[in-house]
């Protein structure tokens, strides 16, 4: 009967695609790791792929990866530690891409505007100044570049409370342990921040976050992982990528 043959038919078709999904381990900057949940599953839907998201600073994964956990991508929140997997043959060649570029912001709770909270951070007016060690978190190292296009470094690096990553540099000042600090802009807009709060730092007072993710030579699954990248190009993943605080990098209708 047609009409049996036509459901064996799609019954086929949904095993098989079962048997097709993967589930991706992907290793991301903390910064990341909110927005890529939400696009797990628009990704899921599409493609029947599912992500298992595991987050810490840059620095912390790529060690991690180096001493060979078992990833298939990696979203670092800086294009160095990418290319250092590409030239050491840990990442496939040619995945390399750029997915996002992050903006630094100076968050104050309570703050009436952006000439106030700047006028704080110059005058040195906070107990504990928040940011994201430079040495393992891209956005600690804007956050330092920042104030030394400032001229405050010298003054202020004894009074910075120091993240190992930026999840931990915004919980400092989120639960009163930092009156003031240098987060991600799309922690802010994850939590809905008042934007009289914070101040947006202008990019040319440190080098551009450029964030990349590459797939990992050792990955099993590097067709799920490739879809997921394609994905990333996608005008839906932009959308929410620019509703959630970042500049886009290498992204395509």
């Amino acid at each position: 009967m047609p009409f049996i043959r036509t459901l064996s038919g799609l019954i086929l078709l949904l095993h098989v695609s079962l048997l097709h999904a993967a589930t991706l381990s992907v290793a991301t900057a903390s910064n990341f790791s909110e927005t890529l949940k939400l696009l797990a599953p628009l990704f899921q839907q599409a493609s029947g792929h599912e992500l298992r998201i595991s987050a810490a600073s840059s620095g912390k994964l790529y060690a991690q990866i180096r001493h060979g956990a078992p990833y298939d991508l990696f979203f670092s929140a800086d294009a160095a530690r990418p290319i250092a997997l590409e030239q050491e043959g840990l990442s496939l060649m040619g995945s390399r891409l750029t997915y996002a570029v992050g903006q630094l912001a100076l968050w104050a709770p309570g703050a009436t505007g952006q000439a106030n909270i700047k006028k704080r951070l110059e005058n040195g007016d906070f107990r504990q100044l928040a940011m994201a060690n430079p040495k393992t978190a891209p956005y600690g190292l804007a956050a330092m570049e920042s104030l030394k296009t400032l001229n405050l470094w010298t003054a202020l690096s004894d009074a910075t409370a120091r993240g190992e990553n930026i999840g931990q540099a915004y919980q400092f000042v989120a639960t009163g342990n930092a009156d003031i600090g240098f987060v991600a802009l799309t922690q802010l807009r994850q939590a809905k921040i008042d934007p009289k709060q914070y101040w947006i730092i202008p990019q040319q007072f440190h080098q551009p976050i450029m964030q990349q993710a590459v797939i990992l030579s050792s990955s099993s699954k590097q067709q799920a992982a490739k879809a997921f990248l394609n994905f990333i190009r996608t005008a839906d993943a932009a959308t929410i990528l620019q509703e959630s605080g970042y500049q886009l990098g290498d992204v395509s209708e």
